[in-house]
């Protein structure tokens, strides 16, 4: 970027170890920011060095206490425009309020716009956000934003193991795009369930499987777990259709308190995340896969004028 000195990366709290990675991988040091909160409950930040006409790049995945997570990074945001600098990208690796896309119900908010909106009026001027669990939202941004992909850190992972007898399988309609594209990129079939969702208590039921899984091995392509209920279910209708073994990625790890216990019970052999999120995994069938390359390469591009997306072409 033309006048911008350097590369500044800041990091709220809610993944250190990520932004460390980052920053080790881009050759530079982290810029240290004091972030504290008050005895009345308000959050307070301070960027400790000069940032003055460098191209910052703020890092804060939406971790739990999702709405402090968002509120520290509104305050870096606004501290590091009142400090001056060239240009601030907001780095979202789990955008806050993914799910709460659009408005399917009487009078109810569409809150990933919301966080959109905010993220600029603090002063963003680009996003850089992962996998996310609709494209519609890069529409709501009315700055410059880019989703960024995990394919290449899992793929290069699934390409290590056997896929002669693999089917990629969609846990629903909704998520067929994501794992055509898998199956595109790994040269397998399809295959898609029929997930149906109770109104009363919302529990998942899954229907016919439309595709061919007799004897094969299956991975189920998802954007995230949290509690695990349409994965399991869908291992279990997997299971019934005489499949063998069944692996599972899902890019966003935003566990329950429930859902290792689930995953250790189910006849899933393995779970593939990535570290969008952090997780201290216990159970033996997590793979976490770090996504830290993925940003790095994103923001040497950004600063320096090249486009994102060649990254995924």
């Amino acid at each position: 970027m033309n006048g911008v000195k350097d590369i500044k990366l800041i990091a709220g709290s809610s993944h250190p170890e990520l932004a460390q990675e980052i920053a080790k991988l881009l050759k530079i040091k982290l810029t240290p920011v004091t972030l504290t909160r008050f005895p009345n409950d308000n959050l307070f930040c301070r960027i400790e060095e000069s940032i003055r006409g460098d191209d910052v790049f703020i890092l804060q995945t939406s971790s739990r206490p999702v709405n402090d997570m968002l509120m520290e990074l509104l305050l870096m945001i606004d501290a590091a425009k009142y400090a001056s600098a060239a240009r601030i990208t907001a780095i979202l690796p789990y955008y806050p309020y993914v799910r709460s896309d659009k408005k399917d119900q009487p009078r109810i908010p569409v809150t990933a716009r919301l966080v959109a909106d905010l993220l600029q009026t603090a002063g963003a001027e680009r996003l850089l956000t992962m996998d996310l669990h609709a494209l519609q939202i890069l529409s709501f941004s009315r700055i410059p934003a880019d989703q960024l992909l995990s394919i290449s850190v899992v793929e290069e992972y699934l390409r290590k193991k056997d896929l002669s007898n693999t089917v990629i399988v969609s846990p629903d309609v909704g998520g067929l795009h994501r794992a055509r594209f898998y199956a595109k990129k790994l040269d397998l079939p399809l295959a898609i369930m029929d997930k149906r969702r109770d109104k009363k208590n919302q529990k998942v039921k899954m229907g016919v499987i439309i595709g061919d899984v007799l004897g094969k091995n299956a991975i189920v392509i998802d954007d995230e777990i949290t509690t695990g209920s349409t994965l399991f279910e869908t291992v279990s209708a997997l299971k019934k259709a005489k499949a063998k073994d069944i692996l599972a990625v899902c890019m966003h790890a935003v566990f329950a308190q429930s859902t290792e216990k689930k995953l250790t019970q189910s006849p899933l052999k393995e779970l593939i995340v990535t570290n969008t999120v952090p997780l201290k995994a216990r159970s033996k069938k997590i793979k976490i896969l770090s996504i830290a390359s993925i940003l790095a390469q994103a923001i040497r591009r950004v600063h320096e004028g090249a486009s994102v997306s060649e990254l995924f072409s």
